[in-house]
C-alpha cells in the first residue's frame, strides 16, 4: 500500500482525521471547466472566487518574520490528470535576490538576502501538525517556489519532509515548546533541482556575483511541479500545475473522492522556520 492510501487509517496527533478535518478549512478541488495555463496570470480562474487563507507567524515574536499575518486568496481544481493551484498575496516587494556574493575587505562573502517563496505541503504520513517544531511524527510531500530560484526555470522544488521525536542523524534538531528535542530532515526527491550554488574565486573579478547558476536543466522528481510567479502592484501571483499521480513513491498521490490535510506558507525574503503559515486545510477531491 503507498504511503498516502494509508493516510485515512492513520491518527494525528492524537485525534482522528475525522476530527482533525471538522476542525479545518476546507479546500474543494473539483474538475476545471478549463485548462489553465501556468503563466502567473489569473485570466482562466476570474469565474472562480478564491477561498481566503489567513496565515499568521510560525513563530511568535519573530524579528526574522517579514510576512506577519496576511490574507492569501486560493484557487485550486483539477483535469481528469492535472492539479491545479493559484495563490495570491501582498507583498511590498518583488524580492529575487538570493544571497549573492559580495567583495568584502579581501574576499568574497556572501549576502544574507534571501528571495519570497512560497510552499504547499500535503500530507503523507503520520500526526500532520501545524508546526515542524512540534512534539510530533509525520511526512509530508512539500512544494517550494521562491522567486529567485525556481521561478527562473519554471518549477517549484519537490521535497519530503520528516519530522520525528526519534534521532535522524545528520538531521537539524529543535527543541519543542514541551521541552523534547524534534528532528527535521528535508529530503530532496530524486533527480536534479535545476540550479546550484556557485562559489567565486580567491581574486576578484565584480564588486558583487551572483551565487545561483542555473546552468543544467532540472530533471527527475524533484522538477515534477510546474510553477510560474508574477509579482505586480504589491502582490505575487503564482500558478503550480502537477499530475494528479506522478507514478513516483516520494510523491502524494491523488484521486477523485480523497480529502488529504495540506498547509501553506509564505516567506518574505526569509527561509527556515522565519514564514507565516495557515492552519491545517482540508483539500477535498470532488468526484
Amino acid at each position: 500500500m503507498r504511503i498516502n492510501q494509508c493516510l485515512s487509517i492513520l491518527l494525528l496527533g492524537g485525534v482522528s482525521l475525522m476530527t482533525l478535518a471538522g476542525q479545518s478549512q476546507q479546500v474543494d478541488i473539483g474538475l476545471l471547466k478549463f485548462s489553465p495555463r501556468v503563466d502567473g496570470d489569473l485570466a482562466e480562474w476570474r469565474s472562480l472566487e478564491p477561498y481566503t487563507i489567513e496565515i499568521a507567524p510560525a513563530i511568535e515574536d519573530d524579528d526574522r518574520n517579514q510576512t506577519g499575518k496576511i490574507v492569501v486568496k486560493l484557487w485550486a481544481g483539477r483535469s481528469d490528470t492535472e492539479m491545479y493551484v493559484a495563490a495570491q498575496w501582498p507583498d511590498d516587494a518583488a524580492d529575487t535576490d538570493f544571497r549573492p556574493w559580495h567583495w568584502r575587505g579581501n574576499k568574497y562573502r556572501r549576502s544574507k538576502s534571501r528571495d519570497d517563496m512560497f510552499a504547499l505541503r500535503f500530507a503523507l504520513s503520520g500526526e500532520f501538525n501545524r508546526s515542524m517544531i512540534a512534539d510530533a511524527n509525520y511526512m509530508v510531500d512539500v512544494w517550494v517556489w521562491s522567486a529567485g530560484r525556481s521561478n527562473r526555470i519554471g518549477l517549484a522544488s519537490d521535497y519530503r519532509h520528516r519530522i520525528s521525536l526519534s534521532m535522524i542523524e545528520d538531521a537539524p534538531e529543535y527543541e519543542t515548546a514541551d521541552g523534547n528535542t524534534v528532528y527535521i530532515d528535508r529530503m530532496q526527491d530524486q533527480g536534479y533541482i535545476g540550479f546550484r550554488t556557485l562559489k567565486p574565486s580567491s581574486n576578484k573579478t565584480a564588486s558583487r556575483l551572483t551565487s545561483i547558476d542555473f546552468g543544467q536543466t532540472a530533471s527527475g522528481s524533484v522538477a515534477d511541479v510546474v510553477a510560474s510567479g508574477r509579482w505586480q502592484a504589491g502582490q505575487w501571483t503564482l500558478e503550480l500545475r502537477r499530475s494528479l499521480d506522478t507514478g513516483r513513491d516520494d510523491d502524494v498521490r491523488f484521486f477523485a473522492g480523497q480529502e488529504i490535510m495540506g498547509q501553506i506558507a509564505v516567506f518574505n525574503r526569509s527561509g527556515g522556520q522565519h514564514k507565516s503559515v495557515s492552519e491545517p486545510l482540508l483539500f477535498r477531491f470532488l468526484r
